[in-house]
C-alpha cells in the first residue's frame, strides 16, 4: 500500500523524502485517478488560496473531498491545515476547504514571510525531546473544536504576544500542524502519521 503526497503546489519532494525515508512507497497526486488504493495523503505546505484553485482546476477537490469524508488518513501541513480546517479567517470569500478537521484558522496570522521562524516544540504524542519545528507564513489556530485533540501548543512570547496555540491537532484520521516538519530531519511526526494510516487498515 502506498502513501501519496498532493502534487500541485508547494513542498512536495521534501514529503515523499520523508515518507521514504520511513520505508514508505509514495505516489504523487496529480489527479483523481491518483488517489486510487491510497493508503493514507499527505496535504503540503505552499500557498492556500493557489492550492484550492489548483484543486478545483484539476478535478481532484471533490474525489478527494469524498475520500477524506470516507476516512482516508491525511496530513496537512501549514496550508494543508488551512484546507482541512471547518473555518477559514482572512482567506478568499471563494477559497473552498475540506472541513474535516473542527478548526478556526487565521492565514498568515504569525504574519507574513519576514515573521517566519523557528522554535522547539513539545509533542508528547511522539516522545520527550521536543521537536524543532520551522514556522514560514503559519496559520495560527483560532479556535478548537470539542472532538480535536491539540497534541502542541506553542506559548506567547513577547515577539508573538497572546494566549498559547495549538500548532498540532489531531480529530480521528486527520492529523494537522501549522508548522513544516519536512524541513528537518525530525522525522518523529511523519512516523506517527504512518502509524495512523496503519491503524485505520486494521
Amino acid at each position: 500500500m502506498t502513501v501519496g503526497v498532493l502534487d500541485l503546489q508547494g513542498d512536495v519532494r521534501e514529503h515523499a523524502a520523508a515518507l521514504a525515508s520511513l520505508g514508505e512507497a509514495v505516489r504523487p497526486v496529480r489527479g483523481r485517478h491518483d488517489l486510487v488504493g491510497l493508503r493514507g495523503l499527505v496535504l503540503p505546505g505552499g500557498e492556500s488560496t493557489t492550492l484550492s484553485l489548483l484543486l478545483e482546476s484539476s478535478g481532484l477537490f471533490d474525489p478527494l473531498g469524498e475520500a477524506l469524508a470516507g476516512g482516508l488518513p491525511v496530513l496537512g501541513t501549514c496550508a494543508g491545515m488551512i484546507l482541512l480546517a471547518g473555518t477559514v479567517l482572512d482567506g478568499r470569500p471563494d477559497q473552498r476547504r475540506f472541513g474535516a478537521i473542527d478548526l478556526t484558522i487565521r492565514r498568515n496570522g504569525y504574519g507574513r514571510q519576514q515573521a517566519s521562524f523557528e522554535c522547539d516544540v513539545e509533542v508528547a504524542a511522539i516522545g520527550d525531546e521536543p521537536l524543532h519545528a520551522v514556522f514560514i507564513r503559519a496559520p495560527v489556530v483560532e479556535r478548537v473544536g470539542p472532538e480535536v485533540e491539540v497534541l502542541a501548543e506553542l506559548p506567547g512570547t513577547a515577539e508573538r504576544p497572546g494566549p498559547a496555540r495549538a500548532v498540532v491537532c489531531r480529530q480521528g484520521s486527520v492529523l494537522t500542524t501549522s508548522f513544516h516538519p519536512e524541513l528537518t530531519g525530525d522525522r518523529r511526526l511523519h512516523q506517527l502519521f504512518v502509524e495512523m494510516t496503519k491503524e485505520e487498515m486494521h
